[in-house]
């Protein structure tokens, strides 16, 4: 084996089954997870991941930016998020363990991209984590300082929005304007600032309801998944009860005007919503991770995330109706549109019940992505390229005990402290390249026939594959197609003057975009990859071009921090590289 393909070695699926099935080894880390769920529950959770801040905050942003006709891109977003939602549902069926999009690339691209899309995940539940925490904190404040119960600013804010609302106001105040002329949220940074305990210029200042929420999910989802099922099925009902309301009751004070014109700034207006919008559908990829916990994998696992899927997409398409026929789409650049279109008609005990749904709906999605990180964690140290602890299984509760523990330390702390306005976008890129993989991993992942033939060897139970459509020449047509419709933008890519002045790193998502894009045209015709996977990879990836050169940069100096501890460590204790060095020492020591 050459020193290059040592890194490349795929992981045999029969493999992965048997050692996600092994008894507990001498070493006692190891051990079963409860299989508790159905496709109630797994349909459940999709919608508990997925209905959250997408729908309650960064819906309204879309609005304002595309109009009504942002119903549009909800149902683009949706196609191509079922196109994902499909390679992960037949991945689901045939490696029904918890790694997710890991082990679906250790079978089908092997162990460096393996490691590469699980430290990839690591960052995206991490921060999207941390990011959900520190924004039900603020639908839980605002929803006490609406029953008169108002916490100090300085245990409701992080440490950097406090210190620079601090100096910002400062300077605004120097420069002669008057305390209340500041905005709400300057005037909260300067009060936490001024009024916080410390000794000096070290101030205590920490967002106490963030670390509260990540506290009590971290509990939920550590002694056991009946608990966090029962939680997360009893979430759902509520916020799907308000929501439902919310459309039913929106729709009598609709005005059919407001949705004229459908498309105010056209296309482009209503592709600016794109991250936002995508942003509202991160999470139905969530429940993999649950394959060893459900009773029939093979079978509900897809179903539950196509459903989850299909379900989200309809109540997006009302709610954004609903809202921009209810008032101008001008008018819905706020962080709470849901809220503010019934305080807006007068309605103001709706958006009382809707501040609350908000609270509940954003803790659900904690909750499932909380579940969801620790068994990407699991799964990598069963493999060996994290230490053992991470597999460890507590023997009463059925859960990844240690892996759990430590998700809640890397969420709660961060939560406290930081401001993660820069780096949110980084959820997006790393779920979008997640769904990149997985895509791709599809077309390279072996035929069952192509494994072993040992028959005494379980198999997963048939279920559901992809459909497949030959691309051989539909995908070179729409590629032909493209370059042609969007001439224009491509010619200007490479012109460097006053009528085109876009940065050259700016330019460099859309090149790389356009290189893969054509080479992935010829492989199909040559290959005959099929329809659905390829659309899946290419619509992903065109999607994390528009996320911008910046979060690009961030998203590559992860991957090389995550490159320098698996040349480090994860390589070095690689199960699969054990197996090669026992292999070799046999091999010498018969010659």
């Amino acid at each position: 084996m050459s020193r290059l393909s040592i890194y490349f070695r795929k992981k045999p699926v029969d493999v992965i089954l048997q050692e996600a099935q092994a008894e507990p080894t001498g070493e006692g880390h190891r051990g079963h997870l409860k299989r508790e769920l159905n496709v109630k529950d797994l349909t459940a959770m999709g919608i508990a991941a997925v209905v959250g801040a997408g729908i309650f905050s960064t819906i309204g942003e879309a609005a304002y930016h595309g109009g009504p006709g942002i119903s549009l891109l909800f149902i683009l977003t949706a196609i191509t998020c079922g196109f994902s939602a499909m390679c992960y549902a037949e991945f689901a069926a045939r490696i029904p363990v918890s790694g997710s999009a890991y082990t679906y690339a250790y079978a089908s691209f092997g162990e460096l991209i393996a490691w590469i899309i699980g430290w990839d995940l690591l960052m995206e539940y991490a921060i999207g984590n941390i990011a959900v925490s520190i924004s039900w904190s603020g639908y839980f404040t605002n929803l006490l300082a609406g029953f008169h119960i108002q916490l100090p600013d300085y245990f409701t804010m992080d440490f950097l929005s406090a210190y620079r609302g601090y100096h910002t106001a400062l300077h605004q105040l120097s420069a002669g304007m008057s305390l209340h002329e500041l905005p709400a949220q300057l005037q909260r940074a300067y009060h936490a600032w001024l009024d916080a305990p410390g000794i000096g210029p070290i101030k205590c200042i920490a967002d106490i309801p963030a670390l509260c929420i990540v506290v009590f999910i971290t509990y939920l989802v550590y002694i056991g998944i009946k608990e966090t099922k029962l939680a997360t099925n009893l979430m759902v009902a509520l916020k799907l009860a308000v929501i439902i309301g919310v459309i039913i009751l929106g729709f009598f004070y609709v005005q059919p005007a407001n949705w004229s014109p459908f498309l105010p700034h056209g296309l482009g207006g209503v592709m600016k919503g794109v991250s936002a919008v995508f942003f509202a559908y991160i999470g139905f990829d969530a429940i993999s991770t649950t394959a060893e916990e459900c009773r029939n994998p093979q079978r509900d696992l897809p179903r539950g995330m196509i459903l989850a899927l299909v379900i989200c997409t309809i109540l997006y398409i009302l709610v954004s109706l609903v809202l921009t026929g209810m008032v101008p789409f001008q008018e819905l650049n706020v962080n709470d549109p849901l809220a503010f279109v019934f305080q807006r008609i007068g309605l103001t005990h709706i958006s009382y019940v809707i501040s609350v749904s908000a609270v509940i709906a954003t803790a659900s999605v904690l909750l499932v992505f909380q579940m969801g990180q620790p068994r990407i964690w699991m799964s990598m140290s069963r493999d060996g390229l994290l230490p053992p602890a991470f597999a460890r299984i507590h023997p009463r509760f059925g859960t990844p005990s240690f892996s759990t523990i430590v998700t809640g330390i890397v969420v709660a702390v961060p939560a406290l402290f930081m401001n993660l306005q820069e780096v949110t976008d980084l959820t997006s890129i790393g779920t979008l390249f997640a769904f990149v993989l997985v895509c791709g991993g599809i077309l390279f992942l072996p035929e069952p026939s192509e494994q072993a033939n040992d028959s005494t060897q379980s198999r997963p139970a048939k279920g559901f594959k992809v459909p497949y459509v030959n691309g051989k020449y539909i995908v070179p047509l729409l590629f032909l197609a493209g370059i042609i419709i969007f001439r224009h933008f491509i010619i200007g890519l490479w012109k460097f003057d006053d009528l085109h002045p876009m940065r050259f790193a700016e330019r460099l998502p859309y090149m790389l975009f356009m290189l893969i894009a054509c080479i992935i045209a010829v492989f199909t015709y040559l290959k005959n990859w099929s329809l659905i996977p390829v659309l899946g990879f290419t619509s992903c990836l065109y999607l994390m071009t528009e996320l911008g050169y910046t979060n690009w940069l961030r998203f590559l100096i992860w991957l090389v921090i995550g490159l320098i501890v698996y040349f480090t460590y994860s390589h070095k204790h690689s199960k699969l590289q054990e197996k090669d060095d026992v292999i070799a020492h046999h091999r010498v020591s018969s010659n």
